[in-house]
């Protein structure tokens, strides 16, 4: 299994949810969170933001073909062209346990 961390625009959220739930994505995680990239923030004036809002998802699938078809279809609805569209991580997840269950997924 393998964990999709996507870092995205606050206003791509509802456009990269829907596209992963019509994918066949529909469990996914989401928190507001904020944060900064390579641009080190925003400067309006003489004012600089280094802390923007941002969308954090999380979402676990179990092969590298729904691995490939989830980034895919993140980085098309999250696509705004502008620095700041956003960063995916991917990292492996060893095991799953259902807290109703107690039973470990692999």
């Amino acid at each position: 299994m393998k964990m999709i961390r996507a870092i995205i625009r606050p206003d791509k959220e509802l456009p990269v949810t829907a596209a992963l739930t019509k994918a066949g994505f529909p469990a996914l995680t989401k928190w507001e969170v904020i944060g900064r990239g390579k641009q080190q923030g925003i400067q309006l004036g003489e004012r600089v933001y280094d802390g923007l809002a941002k969308c954090l998802l999380l979402i676990v699938v179990h092969d590298d073909r729904l691995l490939k078809e989830a980034i895919r279809t993140i980085e098309k609805a999250a696509f705004s062209g502008n620095p700041g569209d956003g960063k995916i991580f991917v990292t492996s997840v060893e095991k799953a346990y259902t807290v109703r269950t107690g039973k470990a997924e692999l």
